[in-house]
């Protein structure tokens, strides 16, 4: 379980004058063709007045193990930190920097930081530039080039394909489209070449409300209801049996690192006897986030876990224990509409779950639902929705900062 890191408390007078600084960490998926998580950006929330300090300060501060994760790591870099020191406490490793170019600056001021990108390109960063680096003034940095990040924002529809064209000439560089918000975009972008994509739509998918649920979905929730009821182990086995995939997923999950056990768990009644029956409830859930061949695209699977360890770990800092493994559950169920492709009540009517999760998933309600609402926030680029959810929290950007970024490693330990 994640332990907060105290601070001496602080009198009233102090608590009226204390001000985070620290700027709060969001995050969008990055997915390939197949709509599978290769990498997040990381952005961050303008949440004061002040300008929070830049957001490599507090990944080099909090986010030194999400950064050594298997995700590819996209982070914006401002040409005062390009210029510092500040990289150099920064491990490179599958890490992409932005760099926005230098509108109207002299020839001469675009060459002296051509020297500087080849130092950290030769360090091991990875460096994305936007299509204005494609101009001859920027010659000199496409070599270095790893990413072309496309806005589709920023570039008229009429003109894509001849941007895509010729940045595709480039040798080496992968493309990525930003802002990509309909299946018919992402469907003519994939024809175009374009390897990379990112935007608020792969991870809400339309629903399609005529969809039946996949027999290995029904199989999952099968076994939700019956963890929940503490149904006989023999009852639970003899459904395991009948789907080995299932087996298999669940010992998965439980025995990756992210679980810690100090032995491996051969099967599900010697499962029981470690964790207890009712702690499989969690790992019964992350089923449904594994479910192959149900038409759901992958990411929003890895959102669903992010979520859930999320939601717990927020939910660590206030509440008791035995609730956590609810707010988890809260966290992975708010993609639940999504992953089976039905409407949320619909699709909740399906199983068991405590009258707190429920309210939490469907009216936005009680205990669990403001840390739900600040787990999703985290993902948006909003930041006075981000703010308020915190604010109503009591919980600092650090707290927030130090749970997301250990969510995000979390979940790349369930698939080692």
């Amino acid at each position: 379980m994640f332990t907060a890191i105290e601070s001496p408390p602080l009198d009233a007078d102090q608590e009226a004058l204390a001000v985070d600084t620290t700027a709060a960490v969001g995050r969008q998926a990055i997915v390939d063709r197949k709509r599978d998580v290769v990498g997040y950006e990381l952005f961050s929330h303008q949440v004061t007045d002040s300008a929070p300090p830049a957001l490599l300060t507090v990944l080099t501060l909090e986010g030194k193990d999400a950064l050594a994760g298997r995700k590819t790591v996209f982070i914006d870099c401002p040409l005062d930190v390009l210029r510092g020191d500040q990289l150099e406490l920064v491990r490179p490793d599958g890490v992409v920097l932005w760099v926005a170019p230098l509108p109207g600056a002299p020839q001469a001021e675009i060459d002296a930081l051509t020297v500087r990108l080849a130092r950290l390109r030769k360090k091991g960063f990875q460096l994305a530039f936007s299509p204005s680096v494609l101009v001859s003034s920027y010659a000199e940095w496409l070599p270095l080039a790893s990413v072309i990040r496309l806005d589709l924002r920023a570039i008229q529809p009429a003109l894509l394909d001849a941007v895509v064209k010729k940045a595709k000439g480039v040798p080496g560089v992968r493309l990525l489209a930003q802002h990509v918000e309909n299946a018919e975009q992402f469907a003519h972008l994939c024809e175009l070449g374009v390897a990379l994509f990112q935007g608020a739509w792969f991870s809400q998918p339309v629903l399609v409300h005529a969809r039946v649920i996949r027999p290995s979905q029904a199989t999952v929730l099968q076994l939700i209801n019956l963890v929940r009821g503490d149904a006989d182990l023999g009852e639970i086995e003899n459904l395991l049996k009948k789907d080995p995939t299932l087996s298999f997923n669940l010992l998965r999950f439980i025995n990756s690192s992210g679980f810690g056990l100090s032995c491996e768990i051969t099967s599900f009644r010697h499962a029981a006897m470690i964790l207890g029956q009712k702690n499989l409830f969690r790992w019964a859930a992350l089923l449904l986030t594994a479910a192959k061949n149900t038409g759901t695209p992958p990411v929003v699977g890895t959102t669903a876990i992010v979520r859930g360890r999320l939601t717990e770990l927020l939910a660590a800092e206030l509440l008791p224990t035995e609730d956590c493994d609810h707010a988890f559950v809260v966290g992975v169920f708010s993609l639940l509409d999504s992953m089976l492709g039905v409407p949320m009540a619909q699709a909740l009517n399906a199983l068991s779950l405590p009258d707190p999760v429920m309210d939490a998933l469907l009216h936005r309600q009680g205990k669990f639902a403001p840390f739900l609402e600040l787990t999703i926030a985290c993902e948006r680029g909003e930041d006075a929705g981000f703010a308020s959810a915190a604010r109503s929290l009591q919980l600092s950007n650090h707290q927030i900062n130090l749970a997301h970024l250990h969510a995000l490693a979390w979940a790349d330990t369930l698939f080692d």
